[in-house]
Order: C-alpha cells, then sequence, then structure tokens
C-alpha cells in the first residue's frame, strides 16, 4: 500500500528535455527536396467527404493556367480519385532510370495509386506498405521540372500525412472543410497535427457552404458563419465554393470544371485562389533570393 501511494504521488515531465529530443530525432527520416520541384502544398483536412480531390484537381489546373509547372499527386492510396477527376486511366510508363513517368493532362502531371491496380481491386496495406506507397510515388517518380507538386490527401492524420512531413519539406497546407461544426472540429484537430509538426498553412477552403439559384443567381446559405470568436483556431478562408451539380458533374466526367466552364463563377473562384497562393509563391522565392544575395556581398 505505501509502494502504491509513492508511485500515485510522483510527477512526471511531458516536455522532453534537448538530449530526449535529440536522441529521438536520430531515428527520423531527414527532410530531402524533391530534385526539380520547388514548392509542395498539401490539401488536407481530418474529415472525409469534404472535397478535398474536387479542389486539389481544379487548383491545380488553375495553377497551370496560369503559367506555373505543375504536378499533381494522390496520396490517397485506398481511395483514389484522381484518375478520374483528370480523364487520366493509363498505367504510367518508366524511364531507364526505374522511375516513373507521370501522365500528364490540361497540362498538369498526374500521378496515383489508381493508375497502377484494377480499377475493382481493393488494397489492404497496413501502415509499412503504405508509406512504401507514398515514397516510391513521391520520391520514384520523375517529377522534374515543377513550379508547385500539390499533393491531395486522405482523412485524418495518420500514416500518409506523417511520411509526407517527415520526408519531405512542406511548402504549406490548404485546409478542407465544409462549414459545419462537426466537421471544422476535425478540421481543426487536422490543422493542430501540421502546427505541431511546424508545417505553415495557407488558410481555410470553405467547401459546399452556399448554393445559387439557376433562374435569379440568388445565393442560399445552408450554414451559420463558423468564423471568428466561436472557433479561434480556424486559419483566414480564402474562397467559399457552392454545392453546385456542375461542378460535381466535371470531377465525375474527368475534366474539371476551370477547364470545361473556365467562365464560370466557380471557375473564377478557384483562379481566385490559385492566383493568391501563386503571388505567395512568388514574393516568397524573390524574398530568397535577395537573401542569397545579400549573403553572397
Amino acid at each position: 500500500m505505501a509502494l502504491l501511494m509513492r508511485l500515485c504521488q510522483r510527477s512526471y515531465s511531458t516536455k522532453l528535455k534537448d538530449h530526449q529530443a535529440a536522441l529521438m530525432a536520430r531515428s527520423l527520416p531527414k527532410r530531402q527536396a524533391l530534385p526539380g520541384v520547388n514548392n509542395i502544398i498539401v490539401i488536407a483536412s481530418g474529415k472525409g467527404g469534404v472535397g478535398k480531390s474536387t479542389v486539389a484537381a481544379n487548383f491545380a489546373c488553375s495553377l497551370a493556367k496560369l503559367g506555373a509547372r505543375v504536378g499533381l499527386l494522390d496520396g490517397d492510396i485506398f481511395g483514389p480519385t484522381i484518375p478520374l477527376m483528370m480523364n487520366l486511366h493509363s498505367e504510367p510508363r518508366v524511364n531507364d532510370k526505374n522511375q516513373i513517368i507521370p501522365p500528364q493532362n490540361y497540362n498538369v502531371k498526374c500521378l496515383s495509386m489508381g493508375m497502377l491496380t484494377p480499377p475493382d481491386g481493393a488494397i489492404i496495406w497496413r501502415g509499412p506498405l503504405v508509406m512504401s506507397a507514398i515514397q516510391r510515388l513521391l520520391k520514384g517518380a520523375d517529377w522534374s521540372p515543377l513550379d508547385v507538386l500539390v499533393i491531395d490527401t486522405p482523412p485524418g492524420t495518420g500514416d500518409v500525412h506523417l511520411s509526407l512531413t517527415q520526408h519531405t519539406p512542406i511548402t504549406g497546407v490548404l485546409l478542407v472543410s465544409t462549414p459545419h461544426k462537426a466537421a471544422i472540429d476535425v478540421t481543426i484537430r487536422g490543422a493542430e497535427m501540421y502546427h505541431k509538426l511546424k508545417v505553415p498553412i495557407f488558410g481555410l477552403v470553405e467547401n459546399m457552404r452556399y448554393s445559387i439559384c439557376d433562374n435569379c443567381n440568388h445565393h442560399i446559405e445552408f450554414f451559420k458563419p463558423l468564423t471568428g470568436s466561436s472557433h479561434p483556431k480556424l486559419p483566414e478562408t480564402l474562397i467559399s465554393l457552392p454545392l453546385d451539380s456542375h461542378i460535381a458533374d466535371c470531377g465525375e466526367s474527368g475534366t474539371p470544371v476551370v477547364i470545361k466552364h473556365p467562365d464560370s463563377e466557380h471557375a473564377k473562384l478557384f483562379n481566385k485562389l490559385a492566383l493568391q497562393i501563386w503571388s505567395t509563391l512568388q514574393e516568397k522565392q524573390g524574398t530568397n533570393e535577395t537573401a542569397k544575395d545579400t549573403n553572397k556581398c
């Protein structure tokens, strides 16, 4: 009994000491830049079914329309959808260096596990195989040269997200969520993971927030505002997208809405997002080049 009381009275520190952190860091992989890839942008959300793949495909195509050299990696091993949305179903070729050559459509290089497995085949893998597949698609492919590699990720905060953040320097994250509380709460938990891993977050893309009447163009709001003081941990909302059958139909037909309906309001929203992020990347590049020139002097 006395021993039990002494054990209960002991206090434990959850903060790692310097030497403990150093020991743990030895077992982690080193982040290495992808040859010829200037920026990596992750599309993420803790919640599933919020439209990450739709945002990823249209965002990548919008960047390409701005003149950027763009790649799109489908990080969802178990439920790949990028081959459908980008109309790329053939198995990719391999070059003489045993690197996968990502096929291209709409001026976007794309790669997905869905291109390497039968359409009706189920992938039943444990964590190590998933992480190995991600590394093969990421580092075993000939992506160069790219200004931006967009990575569409699965829901949650599991193996794929950890593997990406541990192996590659991520420029930033775009969070995607629907505006109802259940999705927002899970998205905030996903954001916390990236904060802890010291990965910058560009902002939030609100999806399916409203509908637009075909007759009068009136906006019909589905949700109450959830930003501001009620959710102080939410990043800045960059764009709010409508729930619209045109966006879904375009995705299912393999032609993103920014390609099929380039003058639509939906396309303008995706183009606005791409322009904002592209401008941020250009500004960052200019700052880095100035810093290099200063150091040379």
